[in-house]
């Protein structure tokens, strides 16, 4: 059993801590309520991640065979709901006051993750280009699907804490429309590449 540690180790890091629905929605979510207040949704981001490594896993010859069926409506409807989120990015506001809008939660991150193709065609390649050999060992299959969701978890706080820390700077119309507009851009980006429409489909 060979695993080339090093090339498995630079996809996973670069495509966990890029810019992605997950952690653009996570820095919006720091801007508006503090880091604090995003650990649940992380949670959810992070159990998305561990369930979907296992699905991976378990099933991935199977679901290999099938997946360029189901390729495009999977990106379609992860598209519609990363559009979704930066609707809301887009309309935020930043009073912080008692009324504001609550925080993600766990729902919404462990929702966004399972219709998330970027991980899902993460997962597949991670598991048929570089942990093929531990699929049938539910145990270390196990640990791998922990371990890329606390990479998962942590790529989500960094992002998180990058938004709290401009937090303080967002009393300021023309700035608060700007952070806005760059963020739900980031997610517009992100949708519109996942469906393939105007630019190649986004699996990185």
């Amino acid at each position: 059993m060979s695993i080339p540690l090093f090339s498995l180790l630079s996809y996973v890091l670069i495509s966990t801590f890029t810019p992605g629905p997950s952690n653009i929605s996570t820095a919006s979510t720091g801007v508006l309520h503090g880091y604090r207040q995003t650990l649940n949704y992380q949670t959810g981001l992070a159990v998305g991640v561990f369930l979907m490594m296992l699905l991976s896993g378990w099933l991935s010859t199977i679901l290999l065979n099938i997946f360029p069926a189901l390729e495009p409506t999977l990106r379609f409807i992860g598209a519609g709901y990363i559009l979704y989120l930066a609707v809301g990015i887009l309309k935020a506001s930043y009073t912080f006051t008692e009324k504001e809008a609550k925080p993600l939660g766990f729902g919404h991150g462990l929702l966004l993750q399972l219709l998330n193709p970027k991980l899902m065609v993460y997962a597949f390649t991670l598991f048929t280009a570089f942990l093929a050999p531990i699929t049938d060992n539910a145990a270390l299959l196990a640990l791998a699907a922990f371990l890329l969701a606390a990479t998962s978890f942590c790529a989500t706080s960094v992002w998180a804490l990058f938004g709290t820390a401009i937090k303080l700077y967002l009393h300021h119309p023309r700035l608060t429309t700007t952070v806005n507009v760059i963020l739900s851009l980031f997610l517009v980006y992100t949708a519109v590449a996942l469906t393939g429409i105007l630019l190649p489909p986004y699996s990185g």
